[in-house]
This record gives C-alpha cells, sequence and structure tokens, in this order.
C-alpha cells in the first residue's frame, strides 16, 4: 500500500476488546486524524474508546529516571512466531552492538504465556518488558506496569486505539502491532478451478466452490482447505480465532461492543460456527480423524499451493509473498449469518508493551530506549514491520502487507468490522483445552452427540470458566 495513513481508518474503528491475558497466541494505522466515516461508525457503535483515551500523551513528556546506559532489558516476548523470534533476537544483537546495551529475549511457547510470566515475575531478573494485552491483564498486571502515558515511547503513538489502561487510568501498555484474520485464498488456484474470488460473498457460495475444489481434488492437483490440525501449534486457529463468530455476533446482536467479560453467552451462533468448522475440516488435506495429532505444516502447504483456503492471519502475509504467492486475498469468516454480505475482517490486537514498574530505573530507562529504537529506526522499524504487518508508531516504516490493506479496503466499502471479542474468553487457556478436546472427538465422530458436547464446551465451559476467573 502506498501509505500508511490510508490503515488508520480501520485501526479506529477495530478497537481492541478486553479480556483474558493469553487471548490468541499465533503459531500464534496510521495518522491520529480518523476519517468521517469511520468516526461516525464508532459513534454509531458506542464505542468512546478514542474520546475517552483522547487524555494520553497530550501533555509535557515524562522523562523516565534512569540511566540507560547502565541498564540491561529483558523482554519476555508474547508472540511465539518462528520467524519473529528470529527477527528480534537478531534486532538485540544489533542494538548491542549498536549501544552495548545487553538484550535478552525469551519467547513463550504457544498457548504459554501467562504461566511463562508468572514464574519469570517472581524471579530476580524479572523481565524488564513485557505483554499486558486487554483489560484482564491490566486487572491482573497492571500494579506491576510503568504508566506510559505521556512518555518517549508513548509520544510516538499515532493512535490510542489499542492502549490498555487500569481501573485508575494509567496506561498500563501501548500496541506495537495490530492484525486481521480470516479465509486466506489463493486466488490463482480458483482460477484453475474455474472459479472467481468475486463469486464468493457468503457462506452458501463459499460452500460451493470450497465442495467443487474438494470433489475435484485429484483432476487439480490441489484441495480446497489446508490441513486444520488441533494440536498446540495449530488449535488456536480455531478455538481463539474461529470462535470469535460465535462471541462477536452475540455482541453484535446485543447492540454495541463488550467493555468487560459477559458472565454467560447464549449461544445463539454455535451453529454458524459449525457450518464453518465443518467446511473446512471436511474439504480439506487431512481426514478430519488425523487432526487431533496434528504434524501436517498448514503454512507450508499453502505455500506449496496444495490447497486454495487456509484459515489464518495478517502476521503470515511476508513468508507467503516471499514463497511466490502473490495473487492472494483475505476474505471474511463467512458462516451463514444473515446479512453477512456486508461482513468484513477479524481485526485487532493483543499484542502490547508494558514495562517492569518494579525494575531499576536504569533498566526502566534502558528499555524504553530500546522500545523507542524499534519504532523509530528506519532499519529496526522495517525488520519489524517485515515481521508483523503493521506497527502504529509515528516514524515505523510503512506496511506492504496486503492483507491489512484488504482489511482496509473491506472498512472503505461499508463492510463492518468483525473486532476480537475473543480476547474477552475467561481462563483462555483452560477454556480452549475443554474446547479442543470436544473438537477432537467431533472430529474424530461427526455425531450429533459428540457436537453437543463442543457446544457445551464453548457455552457451559464460557460461564464455568467466568464463575471460577471471578470467584
Amino acid at each position: 500500500m502506498k501509505n500508511m495513513k490510508k490503515i488508520l481508518a480501520l485501526s479506529l474503528v477495530c478497537c481492541m476488546c478486553a479480556g483474558a491475558l493469553v487471548g490468541c497466541n499465533k503459531d500464534s494505522g496510521s495518522s491520529s486524524t480518523t476519517s468521517g466515516s469511520s468516526t461516525e461508525k464508532k459513534a454509531d457503535n458506542g464505542d468512546s474508546g478514542e474520546a475517552a483515551n483522547a487524555k494520553d500523551n497530550t501533555g509535557d513528556t515524562v522523562e523516565v529516571k534512569g540511566d540507560a546506559s547502565k541498564g540491561k532489558v529483558y523482554w519476555l516476548n508474547f508472540k511465539p512466531e518462528e520467524a519473529f523470534d528470529k527477527t528480534i533476537k537478531e534486532l538485540a544483537k544489533t542494538y548491542k552492538d549498536k549501544t552495548g546495551t545487553e538484550v535478552k529475549i525469551v519467547t513463550a511457547a504457544s498457548g504459554t504465556y501467562e504461566q511463562t510470566l508468572s514464574g519469570e515475575m517472581d524471579k530476580s531478573e524479572a523481565p524488564t518488558m513485557f505483554v499486558i494485552g486487554n483489560a484482564a491483564g491490566a486487572k491482573k498486571w497492571g500494579e506491576f506496569a510503568l504508566d506510559l502515558n505521556n512518555t518517549k515511547i508513548g509520544k510516538e503513538l499515532n493512535t490510542q486505539t489499542y492502549n490498555i489502561h487500569d481501573a485508575d487510568g494509567k496506561l498500563v501498555s501501548i500496541p506495537y502491532c495490530y492484525e486481521a484474520y480470516g479465509l486466506i485464498v489463493n486466488c490463482d488456484l480458483l482460477d484453475k478451478a474455474g472459479h472467481k474470488i468475486d463469486e464468493i460473498k457468503d457462506f452458501a457460495s463459499l460452500k460451493t466452490v470450497v465442495e467443487d475444489i474438494h470433489k475435484n481434488k485429484d483432476k487439480l492437483g490441489f484441495d480446497a482447505f489446508t490441513s486444520c490440525d488441533m494440536d498446540d501449534s495449530s488449535s488456536w486457529r480455531f478455538t481463539g480465532h474461529m470462535v470469535n463468530l460465535e462471541y462477536f455476533y452475540e455482541e453484535k446482536k446485543s447492540g454495541s461492543q463488550w467493555t468487560e467479560c459477559p458472565a454467560s453467552l447464549t449461544g445463539d451462533y454455535v451453529q454458524n460456527y459449525k457450518n464453518l468448522f465443518d467446511l473446512c475440516i471436511n474439504n480439506s488435506i487431512s481426514d478430519p480423524k488425523e487432526l487431533a495429532t496434528g504434524g501436517h505444516d498448514a503454512s507450508q502447504q499453502f505455500k506449496d499451493q496444495k490447497a486454495a483456503f487456509t484459515v489464518q492471519g495478517s502476521w503470515e502475509y511476508a513468508g507467503y509473498a516471499d514463497a511466490g504467492l502473490k495473487n492472494m486475498k483475505m476474505i471474511p469468516y463467512y458462516c451463514g449469518v444473515e446479512g453477512e454480505d456486508k461482513a468484513g475482517l477479524n481485526c485487532g490486537t493483543e499484542n502490547c508493551w508494558a514495562i517492569n514498574a518494579n525494575a531499576s530505573e536504569d533498566d526502566q530507562a534502558a528499555t524504553m530506549e530500546f522500545m523507542y529504537w524499534l519504532v523509530t529506526d528506519k532499519d529496526a522499524s522495517k525488520k519489524m514491520v517485515d515481521a508483523l504487518g503493521i506497527m502504529p508508531y509515528n516514524k515505523a516504516a510503512e506496511s506492504s502487507n496486503k492483507f491489512l490493506k484488504d482489511a482496509a479496503e473491506y472498512d472503505a466499502s461499508g463492510c463492518y468490522v468483525m473486532d476480537w471479542a475473543t480476547n474477552y474468553q475467561p481462563n483462555s487457556d483452560e477454556y480452549r483445552k475443554a474446547l479442543v478436546s470436544a473438537l477432537n472427538s467431533y472430529c474424530a465422530d461427526q455425531s450429533d452427540a459428540n457436537w453437543d458436547g463442543v457446544k457445551s464446551a464453548m457455552i457451559d465451559g464460557w460461564a464455568t470458566q467466568y464463575a471460577t476467573a471471578n470467584s
């Protein structure tokens, strides 16, 4: 895209939801001016987040005490993707060579960030830089976070949309990227199968295309969907992302975005989740009975053009592009909901940096300088943006991520953004484990009884984990 400013309209509409700290580990805009259309949408949704946060970074810069040259940095990284881990460790080495500051990076394994953070914070050499991804995280970890209002790094933000505050208004964490997820389509393979991307406008049309490709997979030499494994490296796509269908449409039906975790769910859209989940697992490279054990590399399958569709997010763009895939598009999670021809992509973030308030002043200063360098240095920010897709900072490198451009185009055409209501999952690790178990039983035997187990894990499990989290 020519200019990151074109993305801000999307970023200000895709307001981040609050919820359980580990919303969705993976592998796991850019001006402060809002376009008129996006501002109107926010007002219609009753979202006053931007107004509430307008106080941020409007006063004199708050200087962090301490001597950065005498401090060190320990970054407990939330994003477990191997490529991102490699990128930031290379940047840490570059920064040490440049400044002499020691930068230690530890990347938590997928689905273990909360556990890892709890263990590391008990140590004498605790992380100086960590993630607080949402309001539940702010409630638990806010006292450990330095107030970033009007700080050097806070002043570099070009939007306040994704900032996380505690109950007293302290700015406990700030975003380092935002993302979009949905169904990614290899349009060249679609053409080879005799279809066009413009055919797909809702679940019925998606189903027609997908089932036709799967039926003719032997003749075509590729299938419809990549593997839908339910092991830890993949299950988050369905228990952290696709399940957002249930949460978002409940939220949308209520007329306003959630501002806190609801105690229970209605289950009104479980069938819509089932529609899409069934379509994915039954028209895929891998037999549904094989999904529990995993072992299939869906990303590589897509790069190798063995399937026309995959369930993924904007963070995969660089890898796909490097593999030679150019003609791609991200489309919404069509699932049979009325009016979904106006659906857009799932947009938000849980990737928000915090600085440890209990670290020494020198370490706090060193951490602040390192964060500032990552988002303002031309070469460093370029590497970060290449790995992340986009960074909401004034001096950060511009993004070339086409999937984020797709998200912006849906927004510009009047489609609604599916915000990350999934971030509200209570006790998300335990909630998802139960949902994975139920989905595995269903994949092994797609009976009504086993689907009832999935519904129970999704809906009753929410109420159970909410009660546990709030006991």
